[in-house]
C-alpha cells in the first residue's frame, strides 16, 4: 500500500488557525511517515517537519502545531520512508473551518435559495472553500470520507450548502481569513441518526431503539433484500422511476385542457402556491391547474418568461396549448427546481392567453409549491413589469393515487439515513479529528412528531460531538425552526413545541440560536431566505467565538410575574432595547387556571412587556408565537426576533 492521506487532507483544503492540526492517513504498518508543511514567500508561518509511524493496521496521525491565519498558499507534504513515495497537496490555506450539519435546510443549496442567479455572479471569494460529504450510508463506519474541496467562485458556488456559505460569507467579510466548510447534511433525518451508538446506548429509551433497529438489520439479511439492494445501489433513480405509481399518460391534453377556449367553468379553485393536499386534493396523483391571464399591448411579438417557481414533482407546462416547458425524470430532485420556461413571440397574443401546468406526484406532497416570488410572467425586452400568478387557479385532478407517503418506490432499507447512528458512523466519524473552530446545525423538522424526546437527544448531540472531538467547549450554534404551515393554532402543536427543546438547549455551555420564526414560509419547509439566517449565525460567531461586542440574540424569555389582572414578562437579549414591528404587538396569547388561552393585550414597557385580557381576570399563564406558524413581531431594536415561547408547561407531547 502506498502513503495515503485521509480526503480531507487535499488541494485547495483550508486549515484552522491557532490550534494543533491533527493530520492522519494510511501506509504500510511500521512505516515512516513525514509531513512537511511549507508556506509561501510572506507567509507569518514557518517551515514545519513533523514524524510519525503507521500502527500495525496501517493508520497514521500525528499533528501540525498550531499555524496564523495566511491566504497566501501553502503546501503539505506526505512522505514514506519505506516505499519512498509522497503525496503532496497545493493551495492550502490557513483560517477558520467550521462543520455544517442538519437536514434539508441546511443541505439546501444556493442554486435553489433566494436571489440565487445575483448570488451565484457575485461569489468571487477564493478565500472560502466547502468540503461537502457525499450521502452515504454504511453498515460499519467507512475508513475514510470521499469528496473534495472546491474553492468558492460563481462556477462553483452554486451546490454548496446556502447557510453554510452565506454564514462562511459573513466571517469572511468580518474577519478578513479564509474559511473553510465541512458540509455534513441530508435531507429529511431525524437527529438519533446523527448521534454515535455510545451515546445512544447511555439512555434507556435510546437504547430500546437501537436494540430494535439492530434486530430488525440482522432479520432483513436474506438473499431476495440483497439482491434487491443490489440493483437498487447501481440506480437508484432508475429504481425509483420502476417502483412508483407510474404516470398513466396524458388523457387532459386530448380533452382540450390545454386550450384557450376550453370551458373550466366547473373545475374547482385553488390558492397557489401551496401543496395540493392543503388545498383540497387529498392524494397523490396527477393534476392539472389553468389560469387565464391578460397580456399588455406591448408584450404582443415579444419572448416572455414564464416562472412558475417549484412544482412537486414533475410537470408538462403547456401555454395556449403549445408545451413551452417539461421538467422530469431527468432533473435531481425535481421539486426544488424552480421552473422557468421561455415562451416564443408566436404563442403571445394579444388580450388572454391560458398557462396549464400538468404535475404528477407520485409520493408525499404535490403542486405548485412556490415560492410566492418566483411565480411571475415576464417580458425584459420590453420593460421591468412582473404579472404575479399567485392567487387562484382553477384545477382538475386527471388520475388520483390515492395517499402515498413515506420513501414508497424504495425498497426496505437498512441501515438507512435514518437508522440510529448510521450517519454519525457514515459522514461524522471520519471527520474526526480534523479541526474546526465551531458547527452549525439546522435540524429538527423531521423530529416534530415527538418533541419532548428531542429535550434530552438535542444536548446529547452536543456532548456527543464534543466528546468524540475532545473539545468540551467546541462552539455549537444552531437554528430554531422556521415559521411554517397555515396554522395560527395556539393549543397544542409539535413545532412549537421543538422551538422550545431548542431553547432549552441553550443550559448547555458555549451555544447560541439562530430564531427564524420570521424568516419561513407558510406552505414550504424550505424557506428560501438563507442569506439571514446565514448573517444571524455569524453574528452568535462574532459574540460567542470571536470576541465581538455585538448583539447576538433576539429576546429570549427568562421569567414572568403575575401582577393582579397582568403577567409581566421579562427577557435577556434586550440589546439596546424592545421593539414591535408594526402599530402594536402581536402573538401573546393568556390564560387562567382553566388552560383556556384567548389574544392578548401586550405592551412594552421598561423592556419588559405586560400582557392581560378582559376575558381572564386571574392570569397564570402566558404564550407567545406558540403555533407552527404563528403571527408574531416582538423584536429587539438590533432587528432581532424574539424566541416563542411559554410560561407554561401543560399539554406537553408526552
Amino acid at each position: 500500500m502506498e502513503i495515503k492521506p485521509a480526503n480531507l487532507f487535499s488541494d485547495h483544503m483550508v486549515i484552522q488557525q491557532g490550534v494543533p492540526v491533527p493530520v492522519w492517513g494510511w501506509s504500510v504498518p511500521g512505516d515512516e511517515i513525514t509531513v512537511q508543511f511549507l508556506p509561501s514567500a510572506g507567509s507569518p508561518n514557518r517551515k514545519q517537519k513533523v514524524k510519525t509511524e503507521a500502527d500495525k493496521e496501517g493508520k497514521w496521525l500525528t499533528k501540525i502545531y498550531p499555524l496564523f491565519a495566511c491566504a497566501k498558499p501553502a503546501r503539505v507534504v506526505f512522505k514514506s520512508s519505506l516505499t519512498r513515495k509522497s503525496v503532496e497537496i497545493t493551495d492550502v490555506l490557513v483560517g477558520e473551518v467550521w462543520l455544517a450539519s442538519g437536514q434539508s435546510n441546511m443541505e439546501w443549496q444556493v442554486k435553489d435559495s433566494l436571489n440565487a442567479q445575483a448570488e451565484i455572479a457575485s461569489a468571487n471569494f477564493p478565500s472560502i472553500r466547502m468540503f461537502t460529504v457525499p450521502k452515504v450510508v454504511k453498515e460499519k463506519p467507512p475508513v475514510d470520507v470521499e469528496g473534495n474541496w472546491s474553492i468558492c467562485s460563481p462556477r462553483t458556488v452554486d451546490k454548496f450548502s446556502a447557510v453554510a456559505y452565506f454564514f462562511g460569507r459573513e466571517l469572511y467579510n468580518n474577519l478578513q481569513v479564509p474559511v473553510g466548510l465541512i458540509n455534513s447534511s441530508w435531507g429529511g433525518t431525524r437527529i438519533e441518526t446523527w448521534i454515535s451508538r455510545d451515546a445512544l446506548m447511555s439512555d434507556p429509551l435510546c437504547a430500546e431503539e437501537v436494540r430494535g433497529y439492530e434486530a430488525a438489520l440482522a432479520s432483513m439479511q436474506t438473499e431476495e433484500w440483497e439482491l434487491q439492494m443490489e440493483q437498487y445501489r447501481k440506480d437508484p433513480a432508475g429504481w425509483l422511476r420502476t417502483h412508483v405509481v407510474q404516470d398513466p399518460g396524458n388523457k387532459g391534453y386530448g380533452l382540450g385542457w390545454a386550450k384557450l377556449e376550453f370551458d373550466d367553468s366547473q373545475w374547482q379553485e385553488m390558492e397557489l402556491p401551496q401543496p395540493w393536499q392543503r388545498g383540497g386534493v387529498a392524494g397523490n396523483g396527477v393534476v392539472w391547474f389553468r389560469r387565464i391571464i391578460e397580456i399588455p399591448d406591448e408584450w404582443v411579438g415579444h419572448e416572455i418568461v414564464l416562472h412558475l417557481g417549484a412544482c412537486d414533482k414533475h410537470d408538462i407546462t403547456y401555454f395556449n396549448n403549445v408545451q413551452v416547458g417539461v421538467t422530469g425524470w431527468e432533473t435531481p430532485s425535481p421539486w426544488t427546481a424552480l421552473r422557468v420556461y421561455r415562451i416564443p413571440p408566436l404563442l403571445v397574443q394579444k388580450g388572454r392567453n391560458v398557462i396549464a401546468v400538468r404535475i404528477y406526484s407520485y409520493r408525499n406532497l404535490g403542486g405548485m409549491v412556490g415560492p410566492r416570488e418566483e411565480m411571475y410572467l415576464e417580458c425584459p425586452a420590453v420593460d421591468k413589469r412582473r404579472i404575479s400568478l399567485c392567487g387562484k387557479w382553477h384545477y382538475m385532478v386527471e388520475h388520483n393515487f390515492g395517499v402515498i407517503r413515506g420513501n414508497a418506490g424504495e425498497p426496505p432499507q437498512l441501515p438507512n439515513q435514518n437508522s440510529p447512528y448510521a450517519l454519525f458512523n457514515s459522514m461524522i466519524a471520519p471527520l474526526i479529528p480534523y479541526a474546526i473552530r465551531g458547527v452549525i446545525w439546522y435540524q429538527g423538522e423531521s423530529n416534530t412528531d415527538m418533541p419532548h424526546l428531542y429535550r434530552k437527544r438535542f444536548p446529547m448531540l452536543i456532548q456527543n460531538w464534543r466528546n468524540v472531538w475532545a473539545k468540551p467547549d467546541l462552539p455549537f450554534l444552531f437554528v430554531q425552526l422556521a415559521n411554517y404551515e397555515p396554522v395560527l393554532s395556539s393549543g397544542k402543536n409539535g413545532w412549537a413545541e421543538l422551538r422550545e427543546a431548542q431553547f432549552l438547549a441553550l443550559k448547555e455551555p458555549n451555544t447560541a440560536m439562530v430564531v427564524a420564526i420570521d424568516i419561513g414560509d407558510p406552505i414550504d419547509v424550505h424557506p428560501r431566505n438563507k442569506q439571514e439566517v446565514g448573517k444571524r449565525l455569524a453574528r452568535c460567531a462574532e459574540a460567542l467565538v470571536y470576541g465581538r461586542d455585538v448583539v447576538y440574540s433576539g429576546p429570549l424569555y427568562k421569567s414572568h410575574a403575575v401582577e393582579g389582572d397582568s403577567i409581566r414578562i421579562s427577557f435577556s437579549h434586550i440589546g439596546t432595547g424592545l421593539m414591535s414591528k408594526g402599530d402594536k404587538l402581536k402573538g401573546f396569547v393568556i390564560s387562567g387556571v382553566d388552560k383556556r388561552f384567548v389574544p392578548a393585550e401586550a405592551v412594552i414597557e421598561n423592556d419588559t412587556v405586560v400582557v392581560r385580557s378582559p376575558e381572564v381576570k386571574s392570569p397564570v399563564a402566558v404564550r407567545y408565537g406558540w403555533a407552527a406558524n404563528p403571527e408574531c413581531n416582538l423584536y429587539n431594536k438590533e432587528g432581532l426576533p424574539a424566541s416563542p415561547f411559554r410560561t407554561d408547561n401543560w399539554n406537553e407531547s408526552t
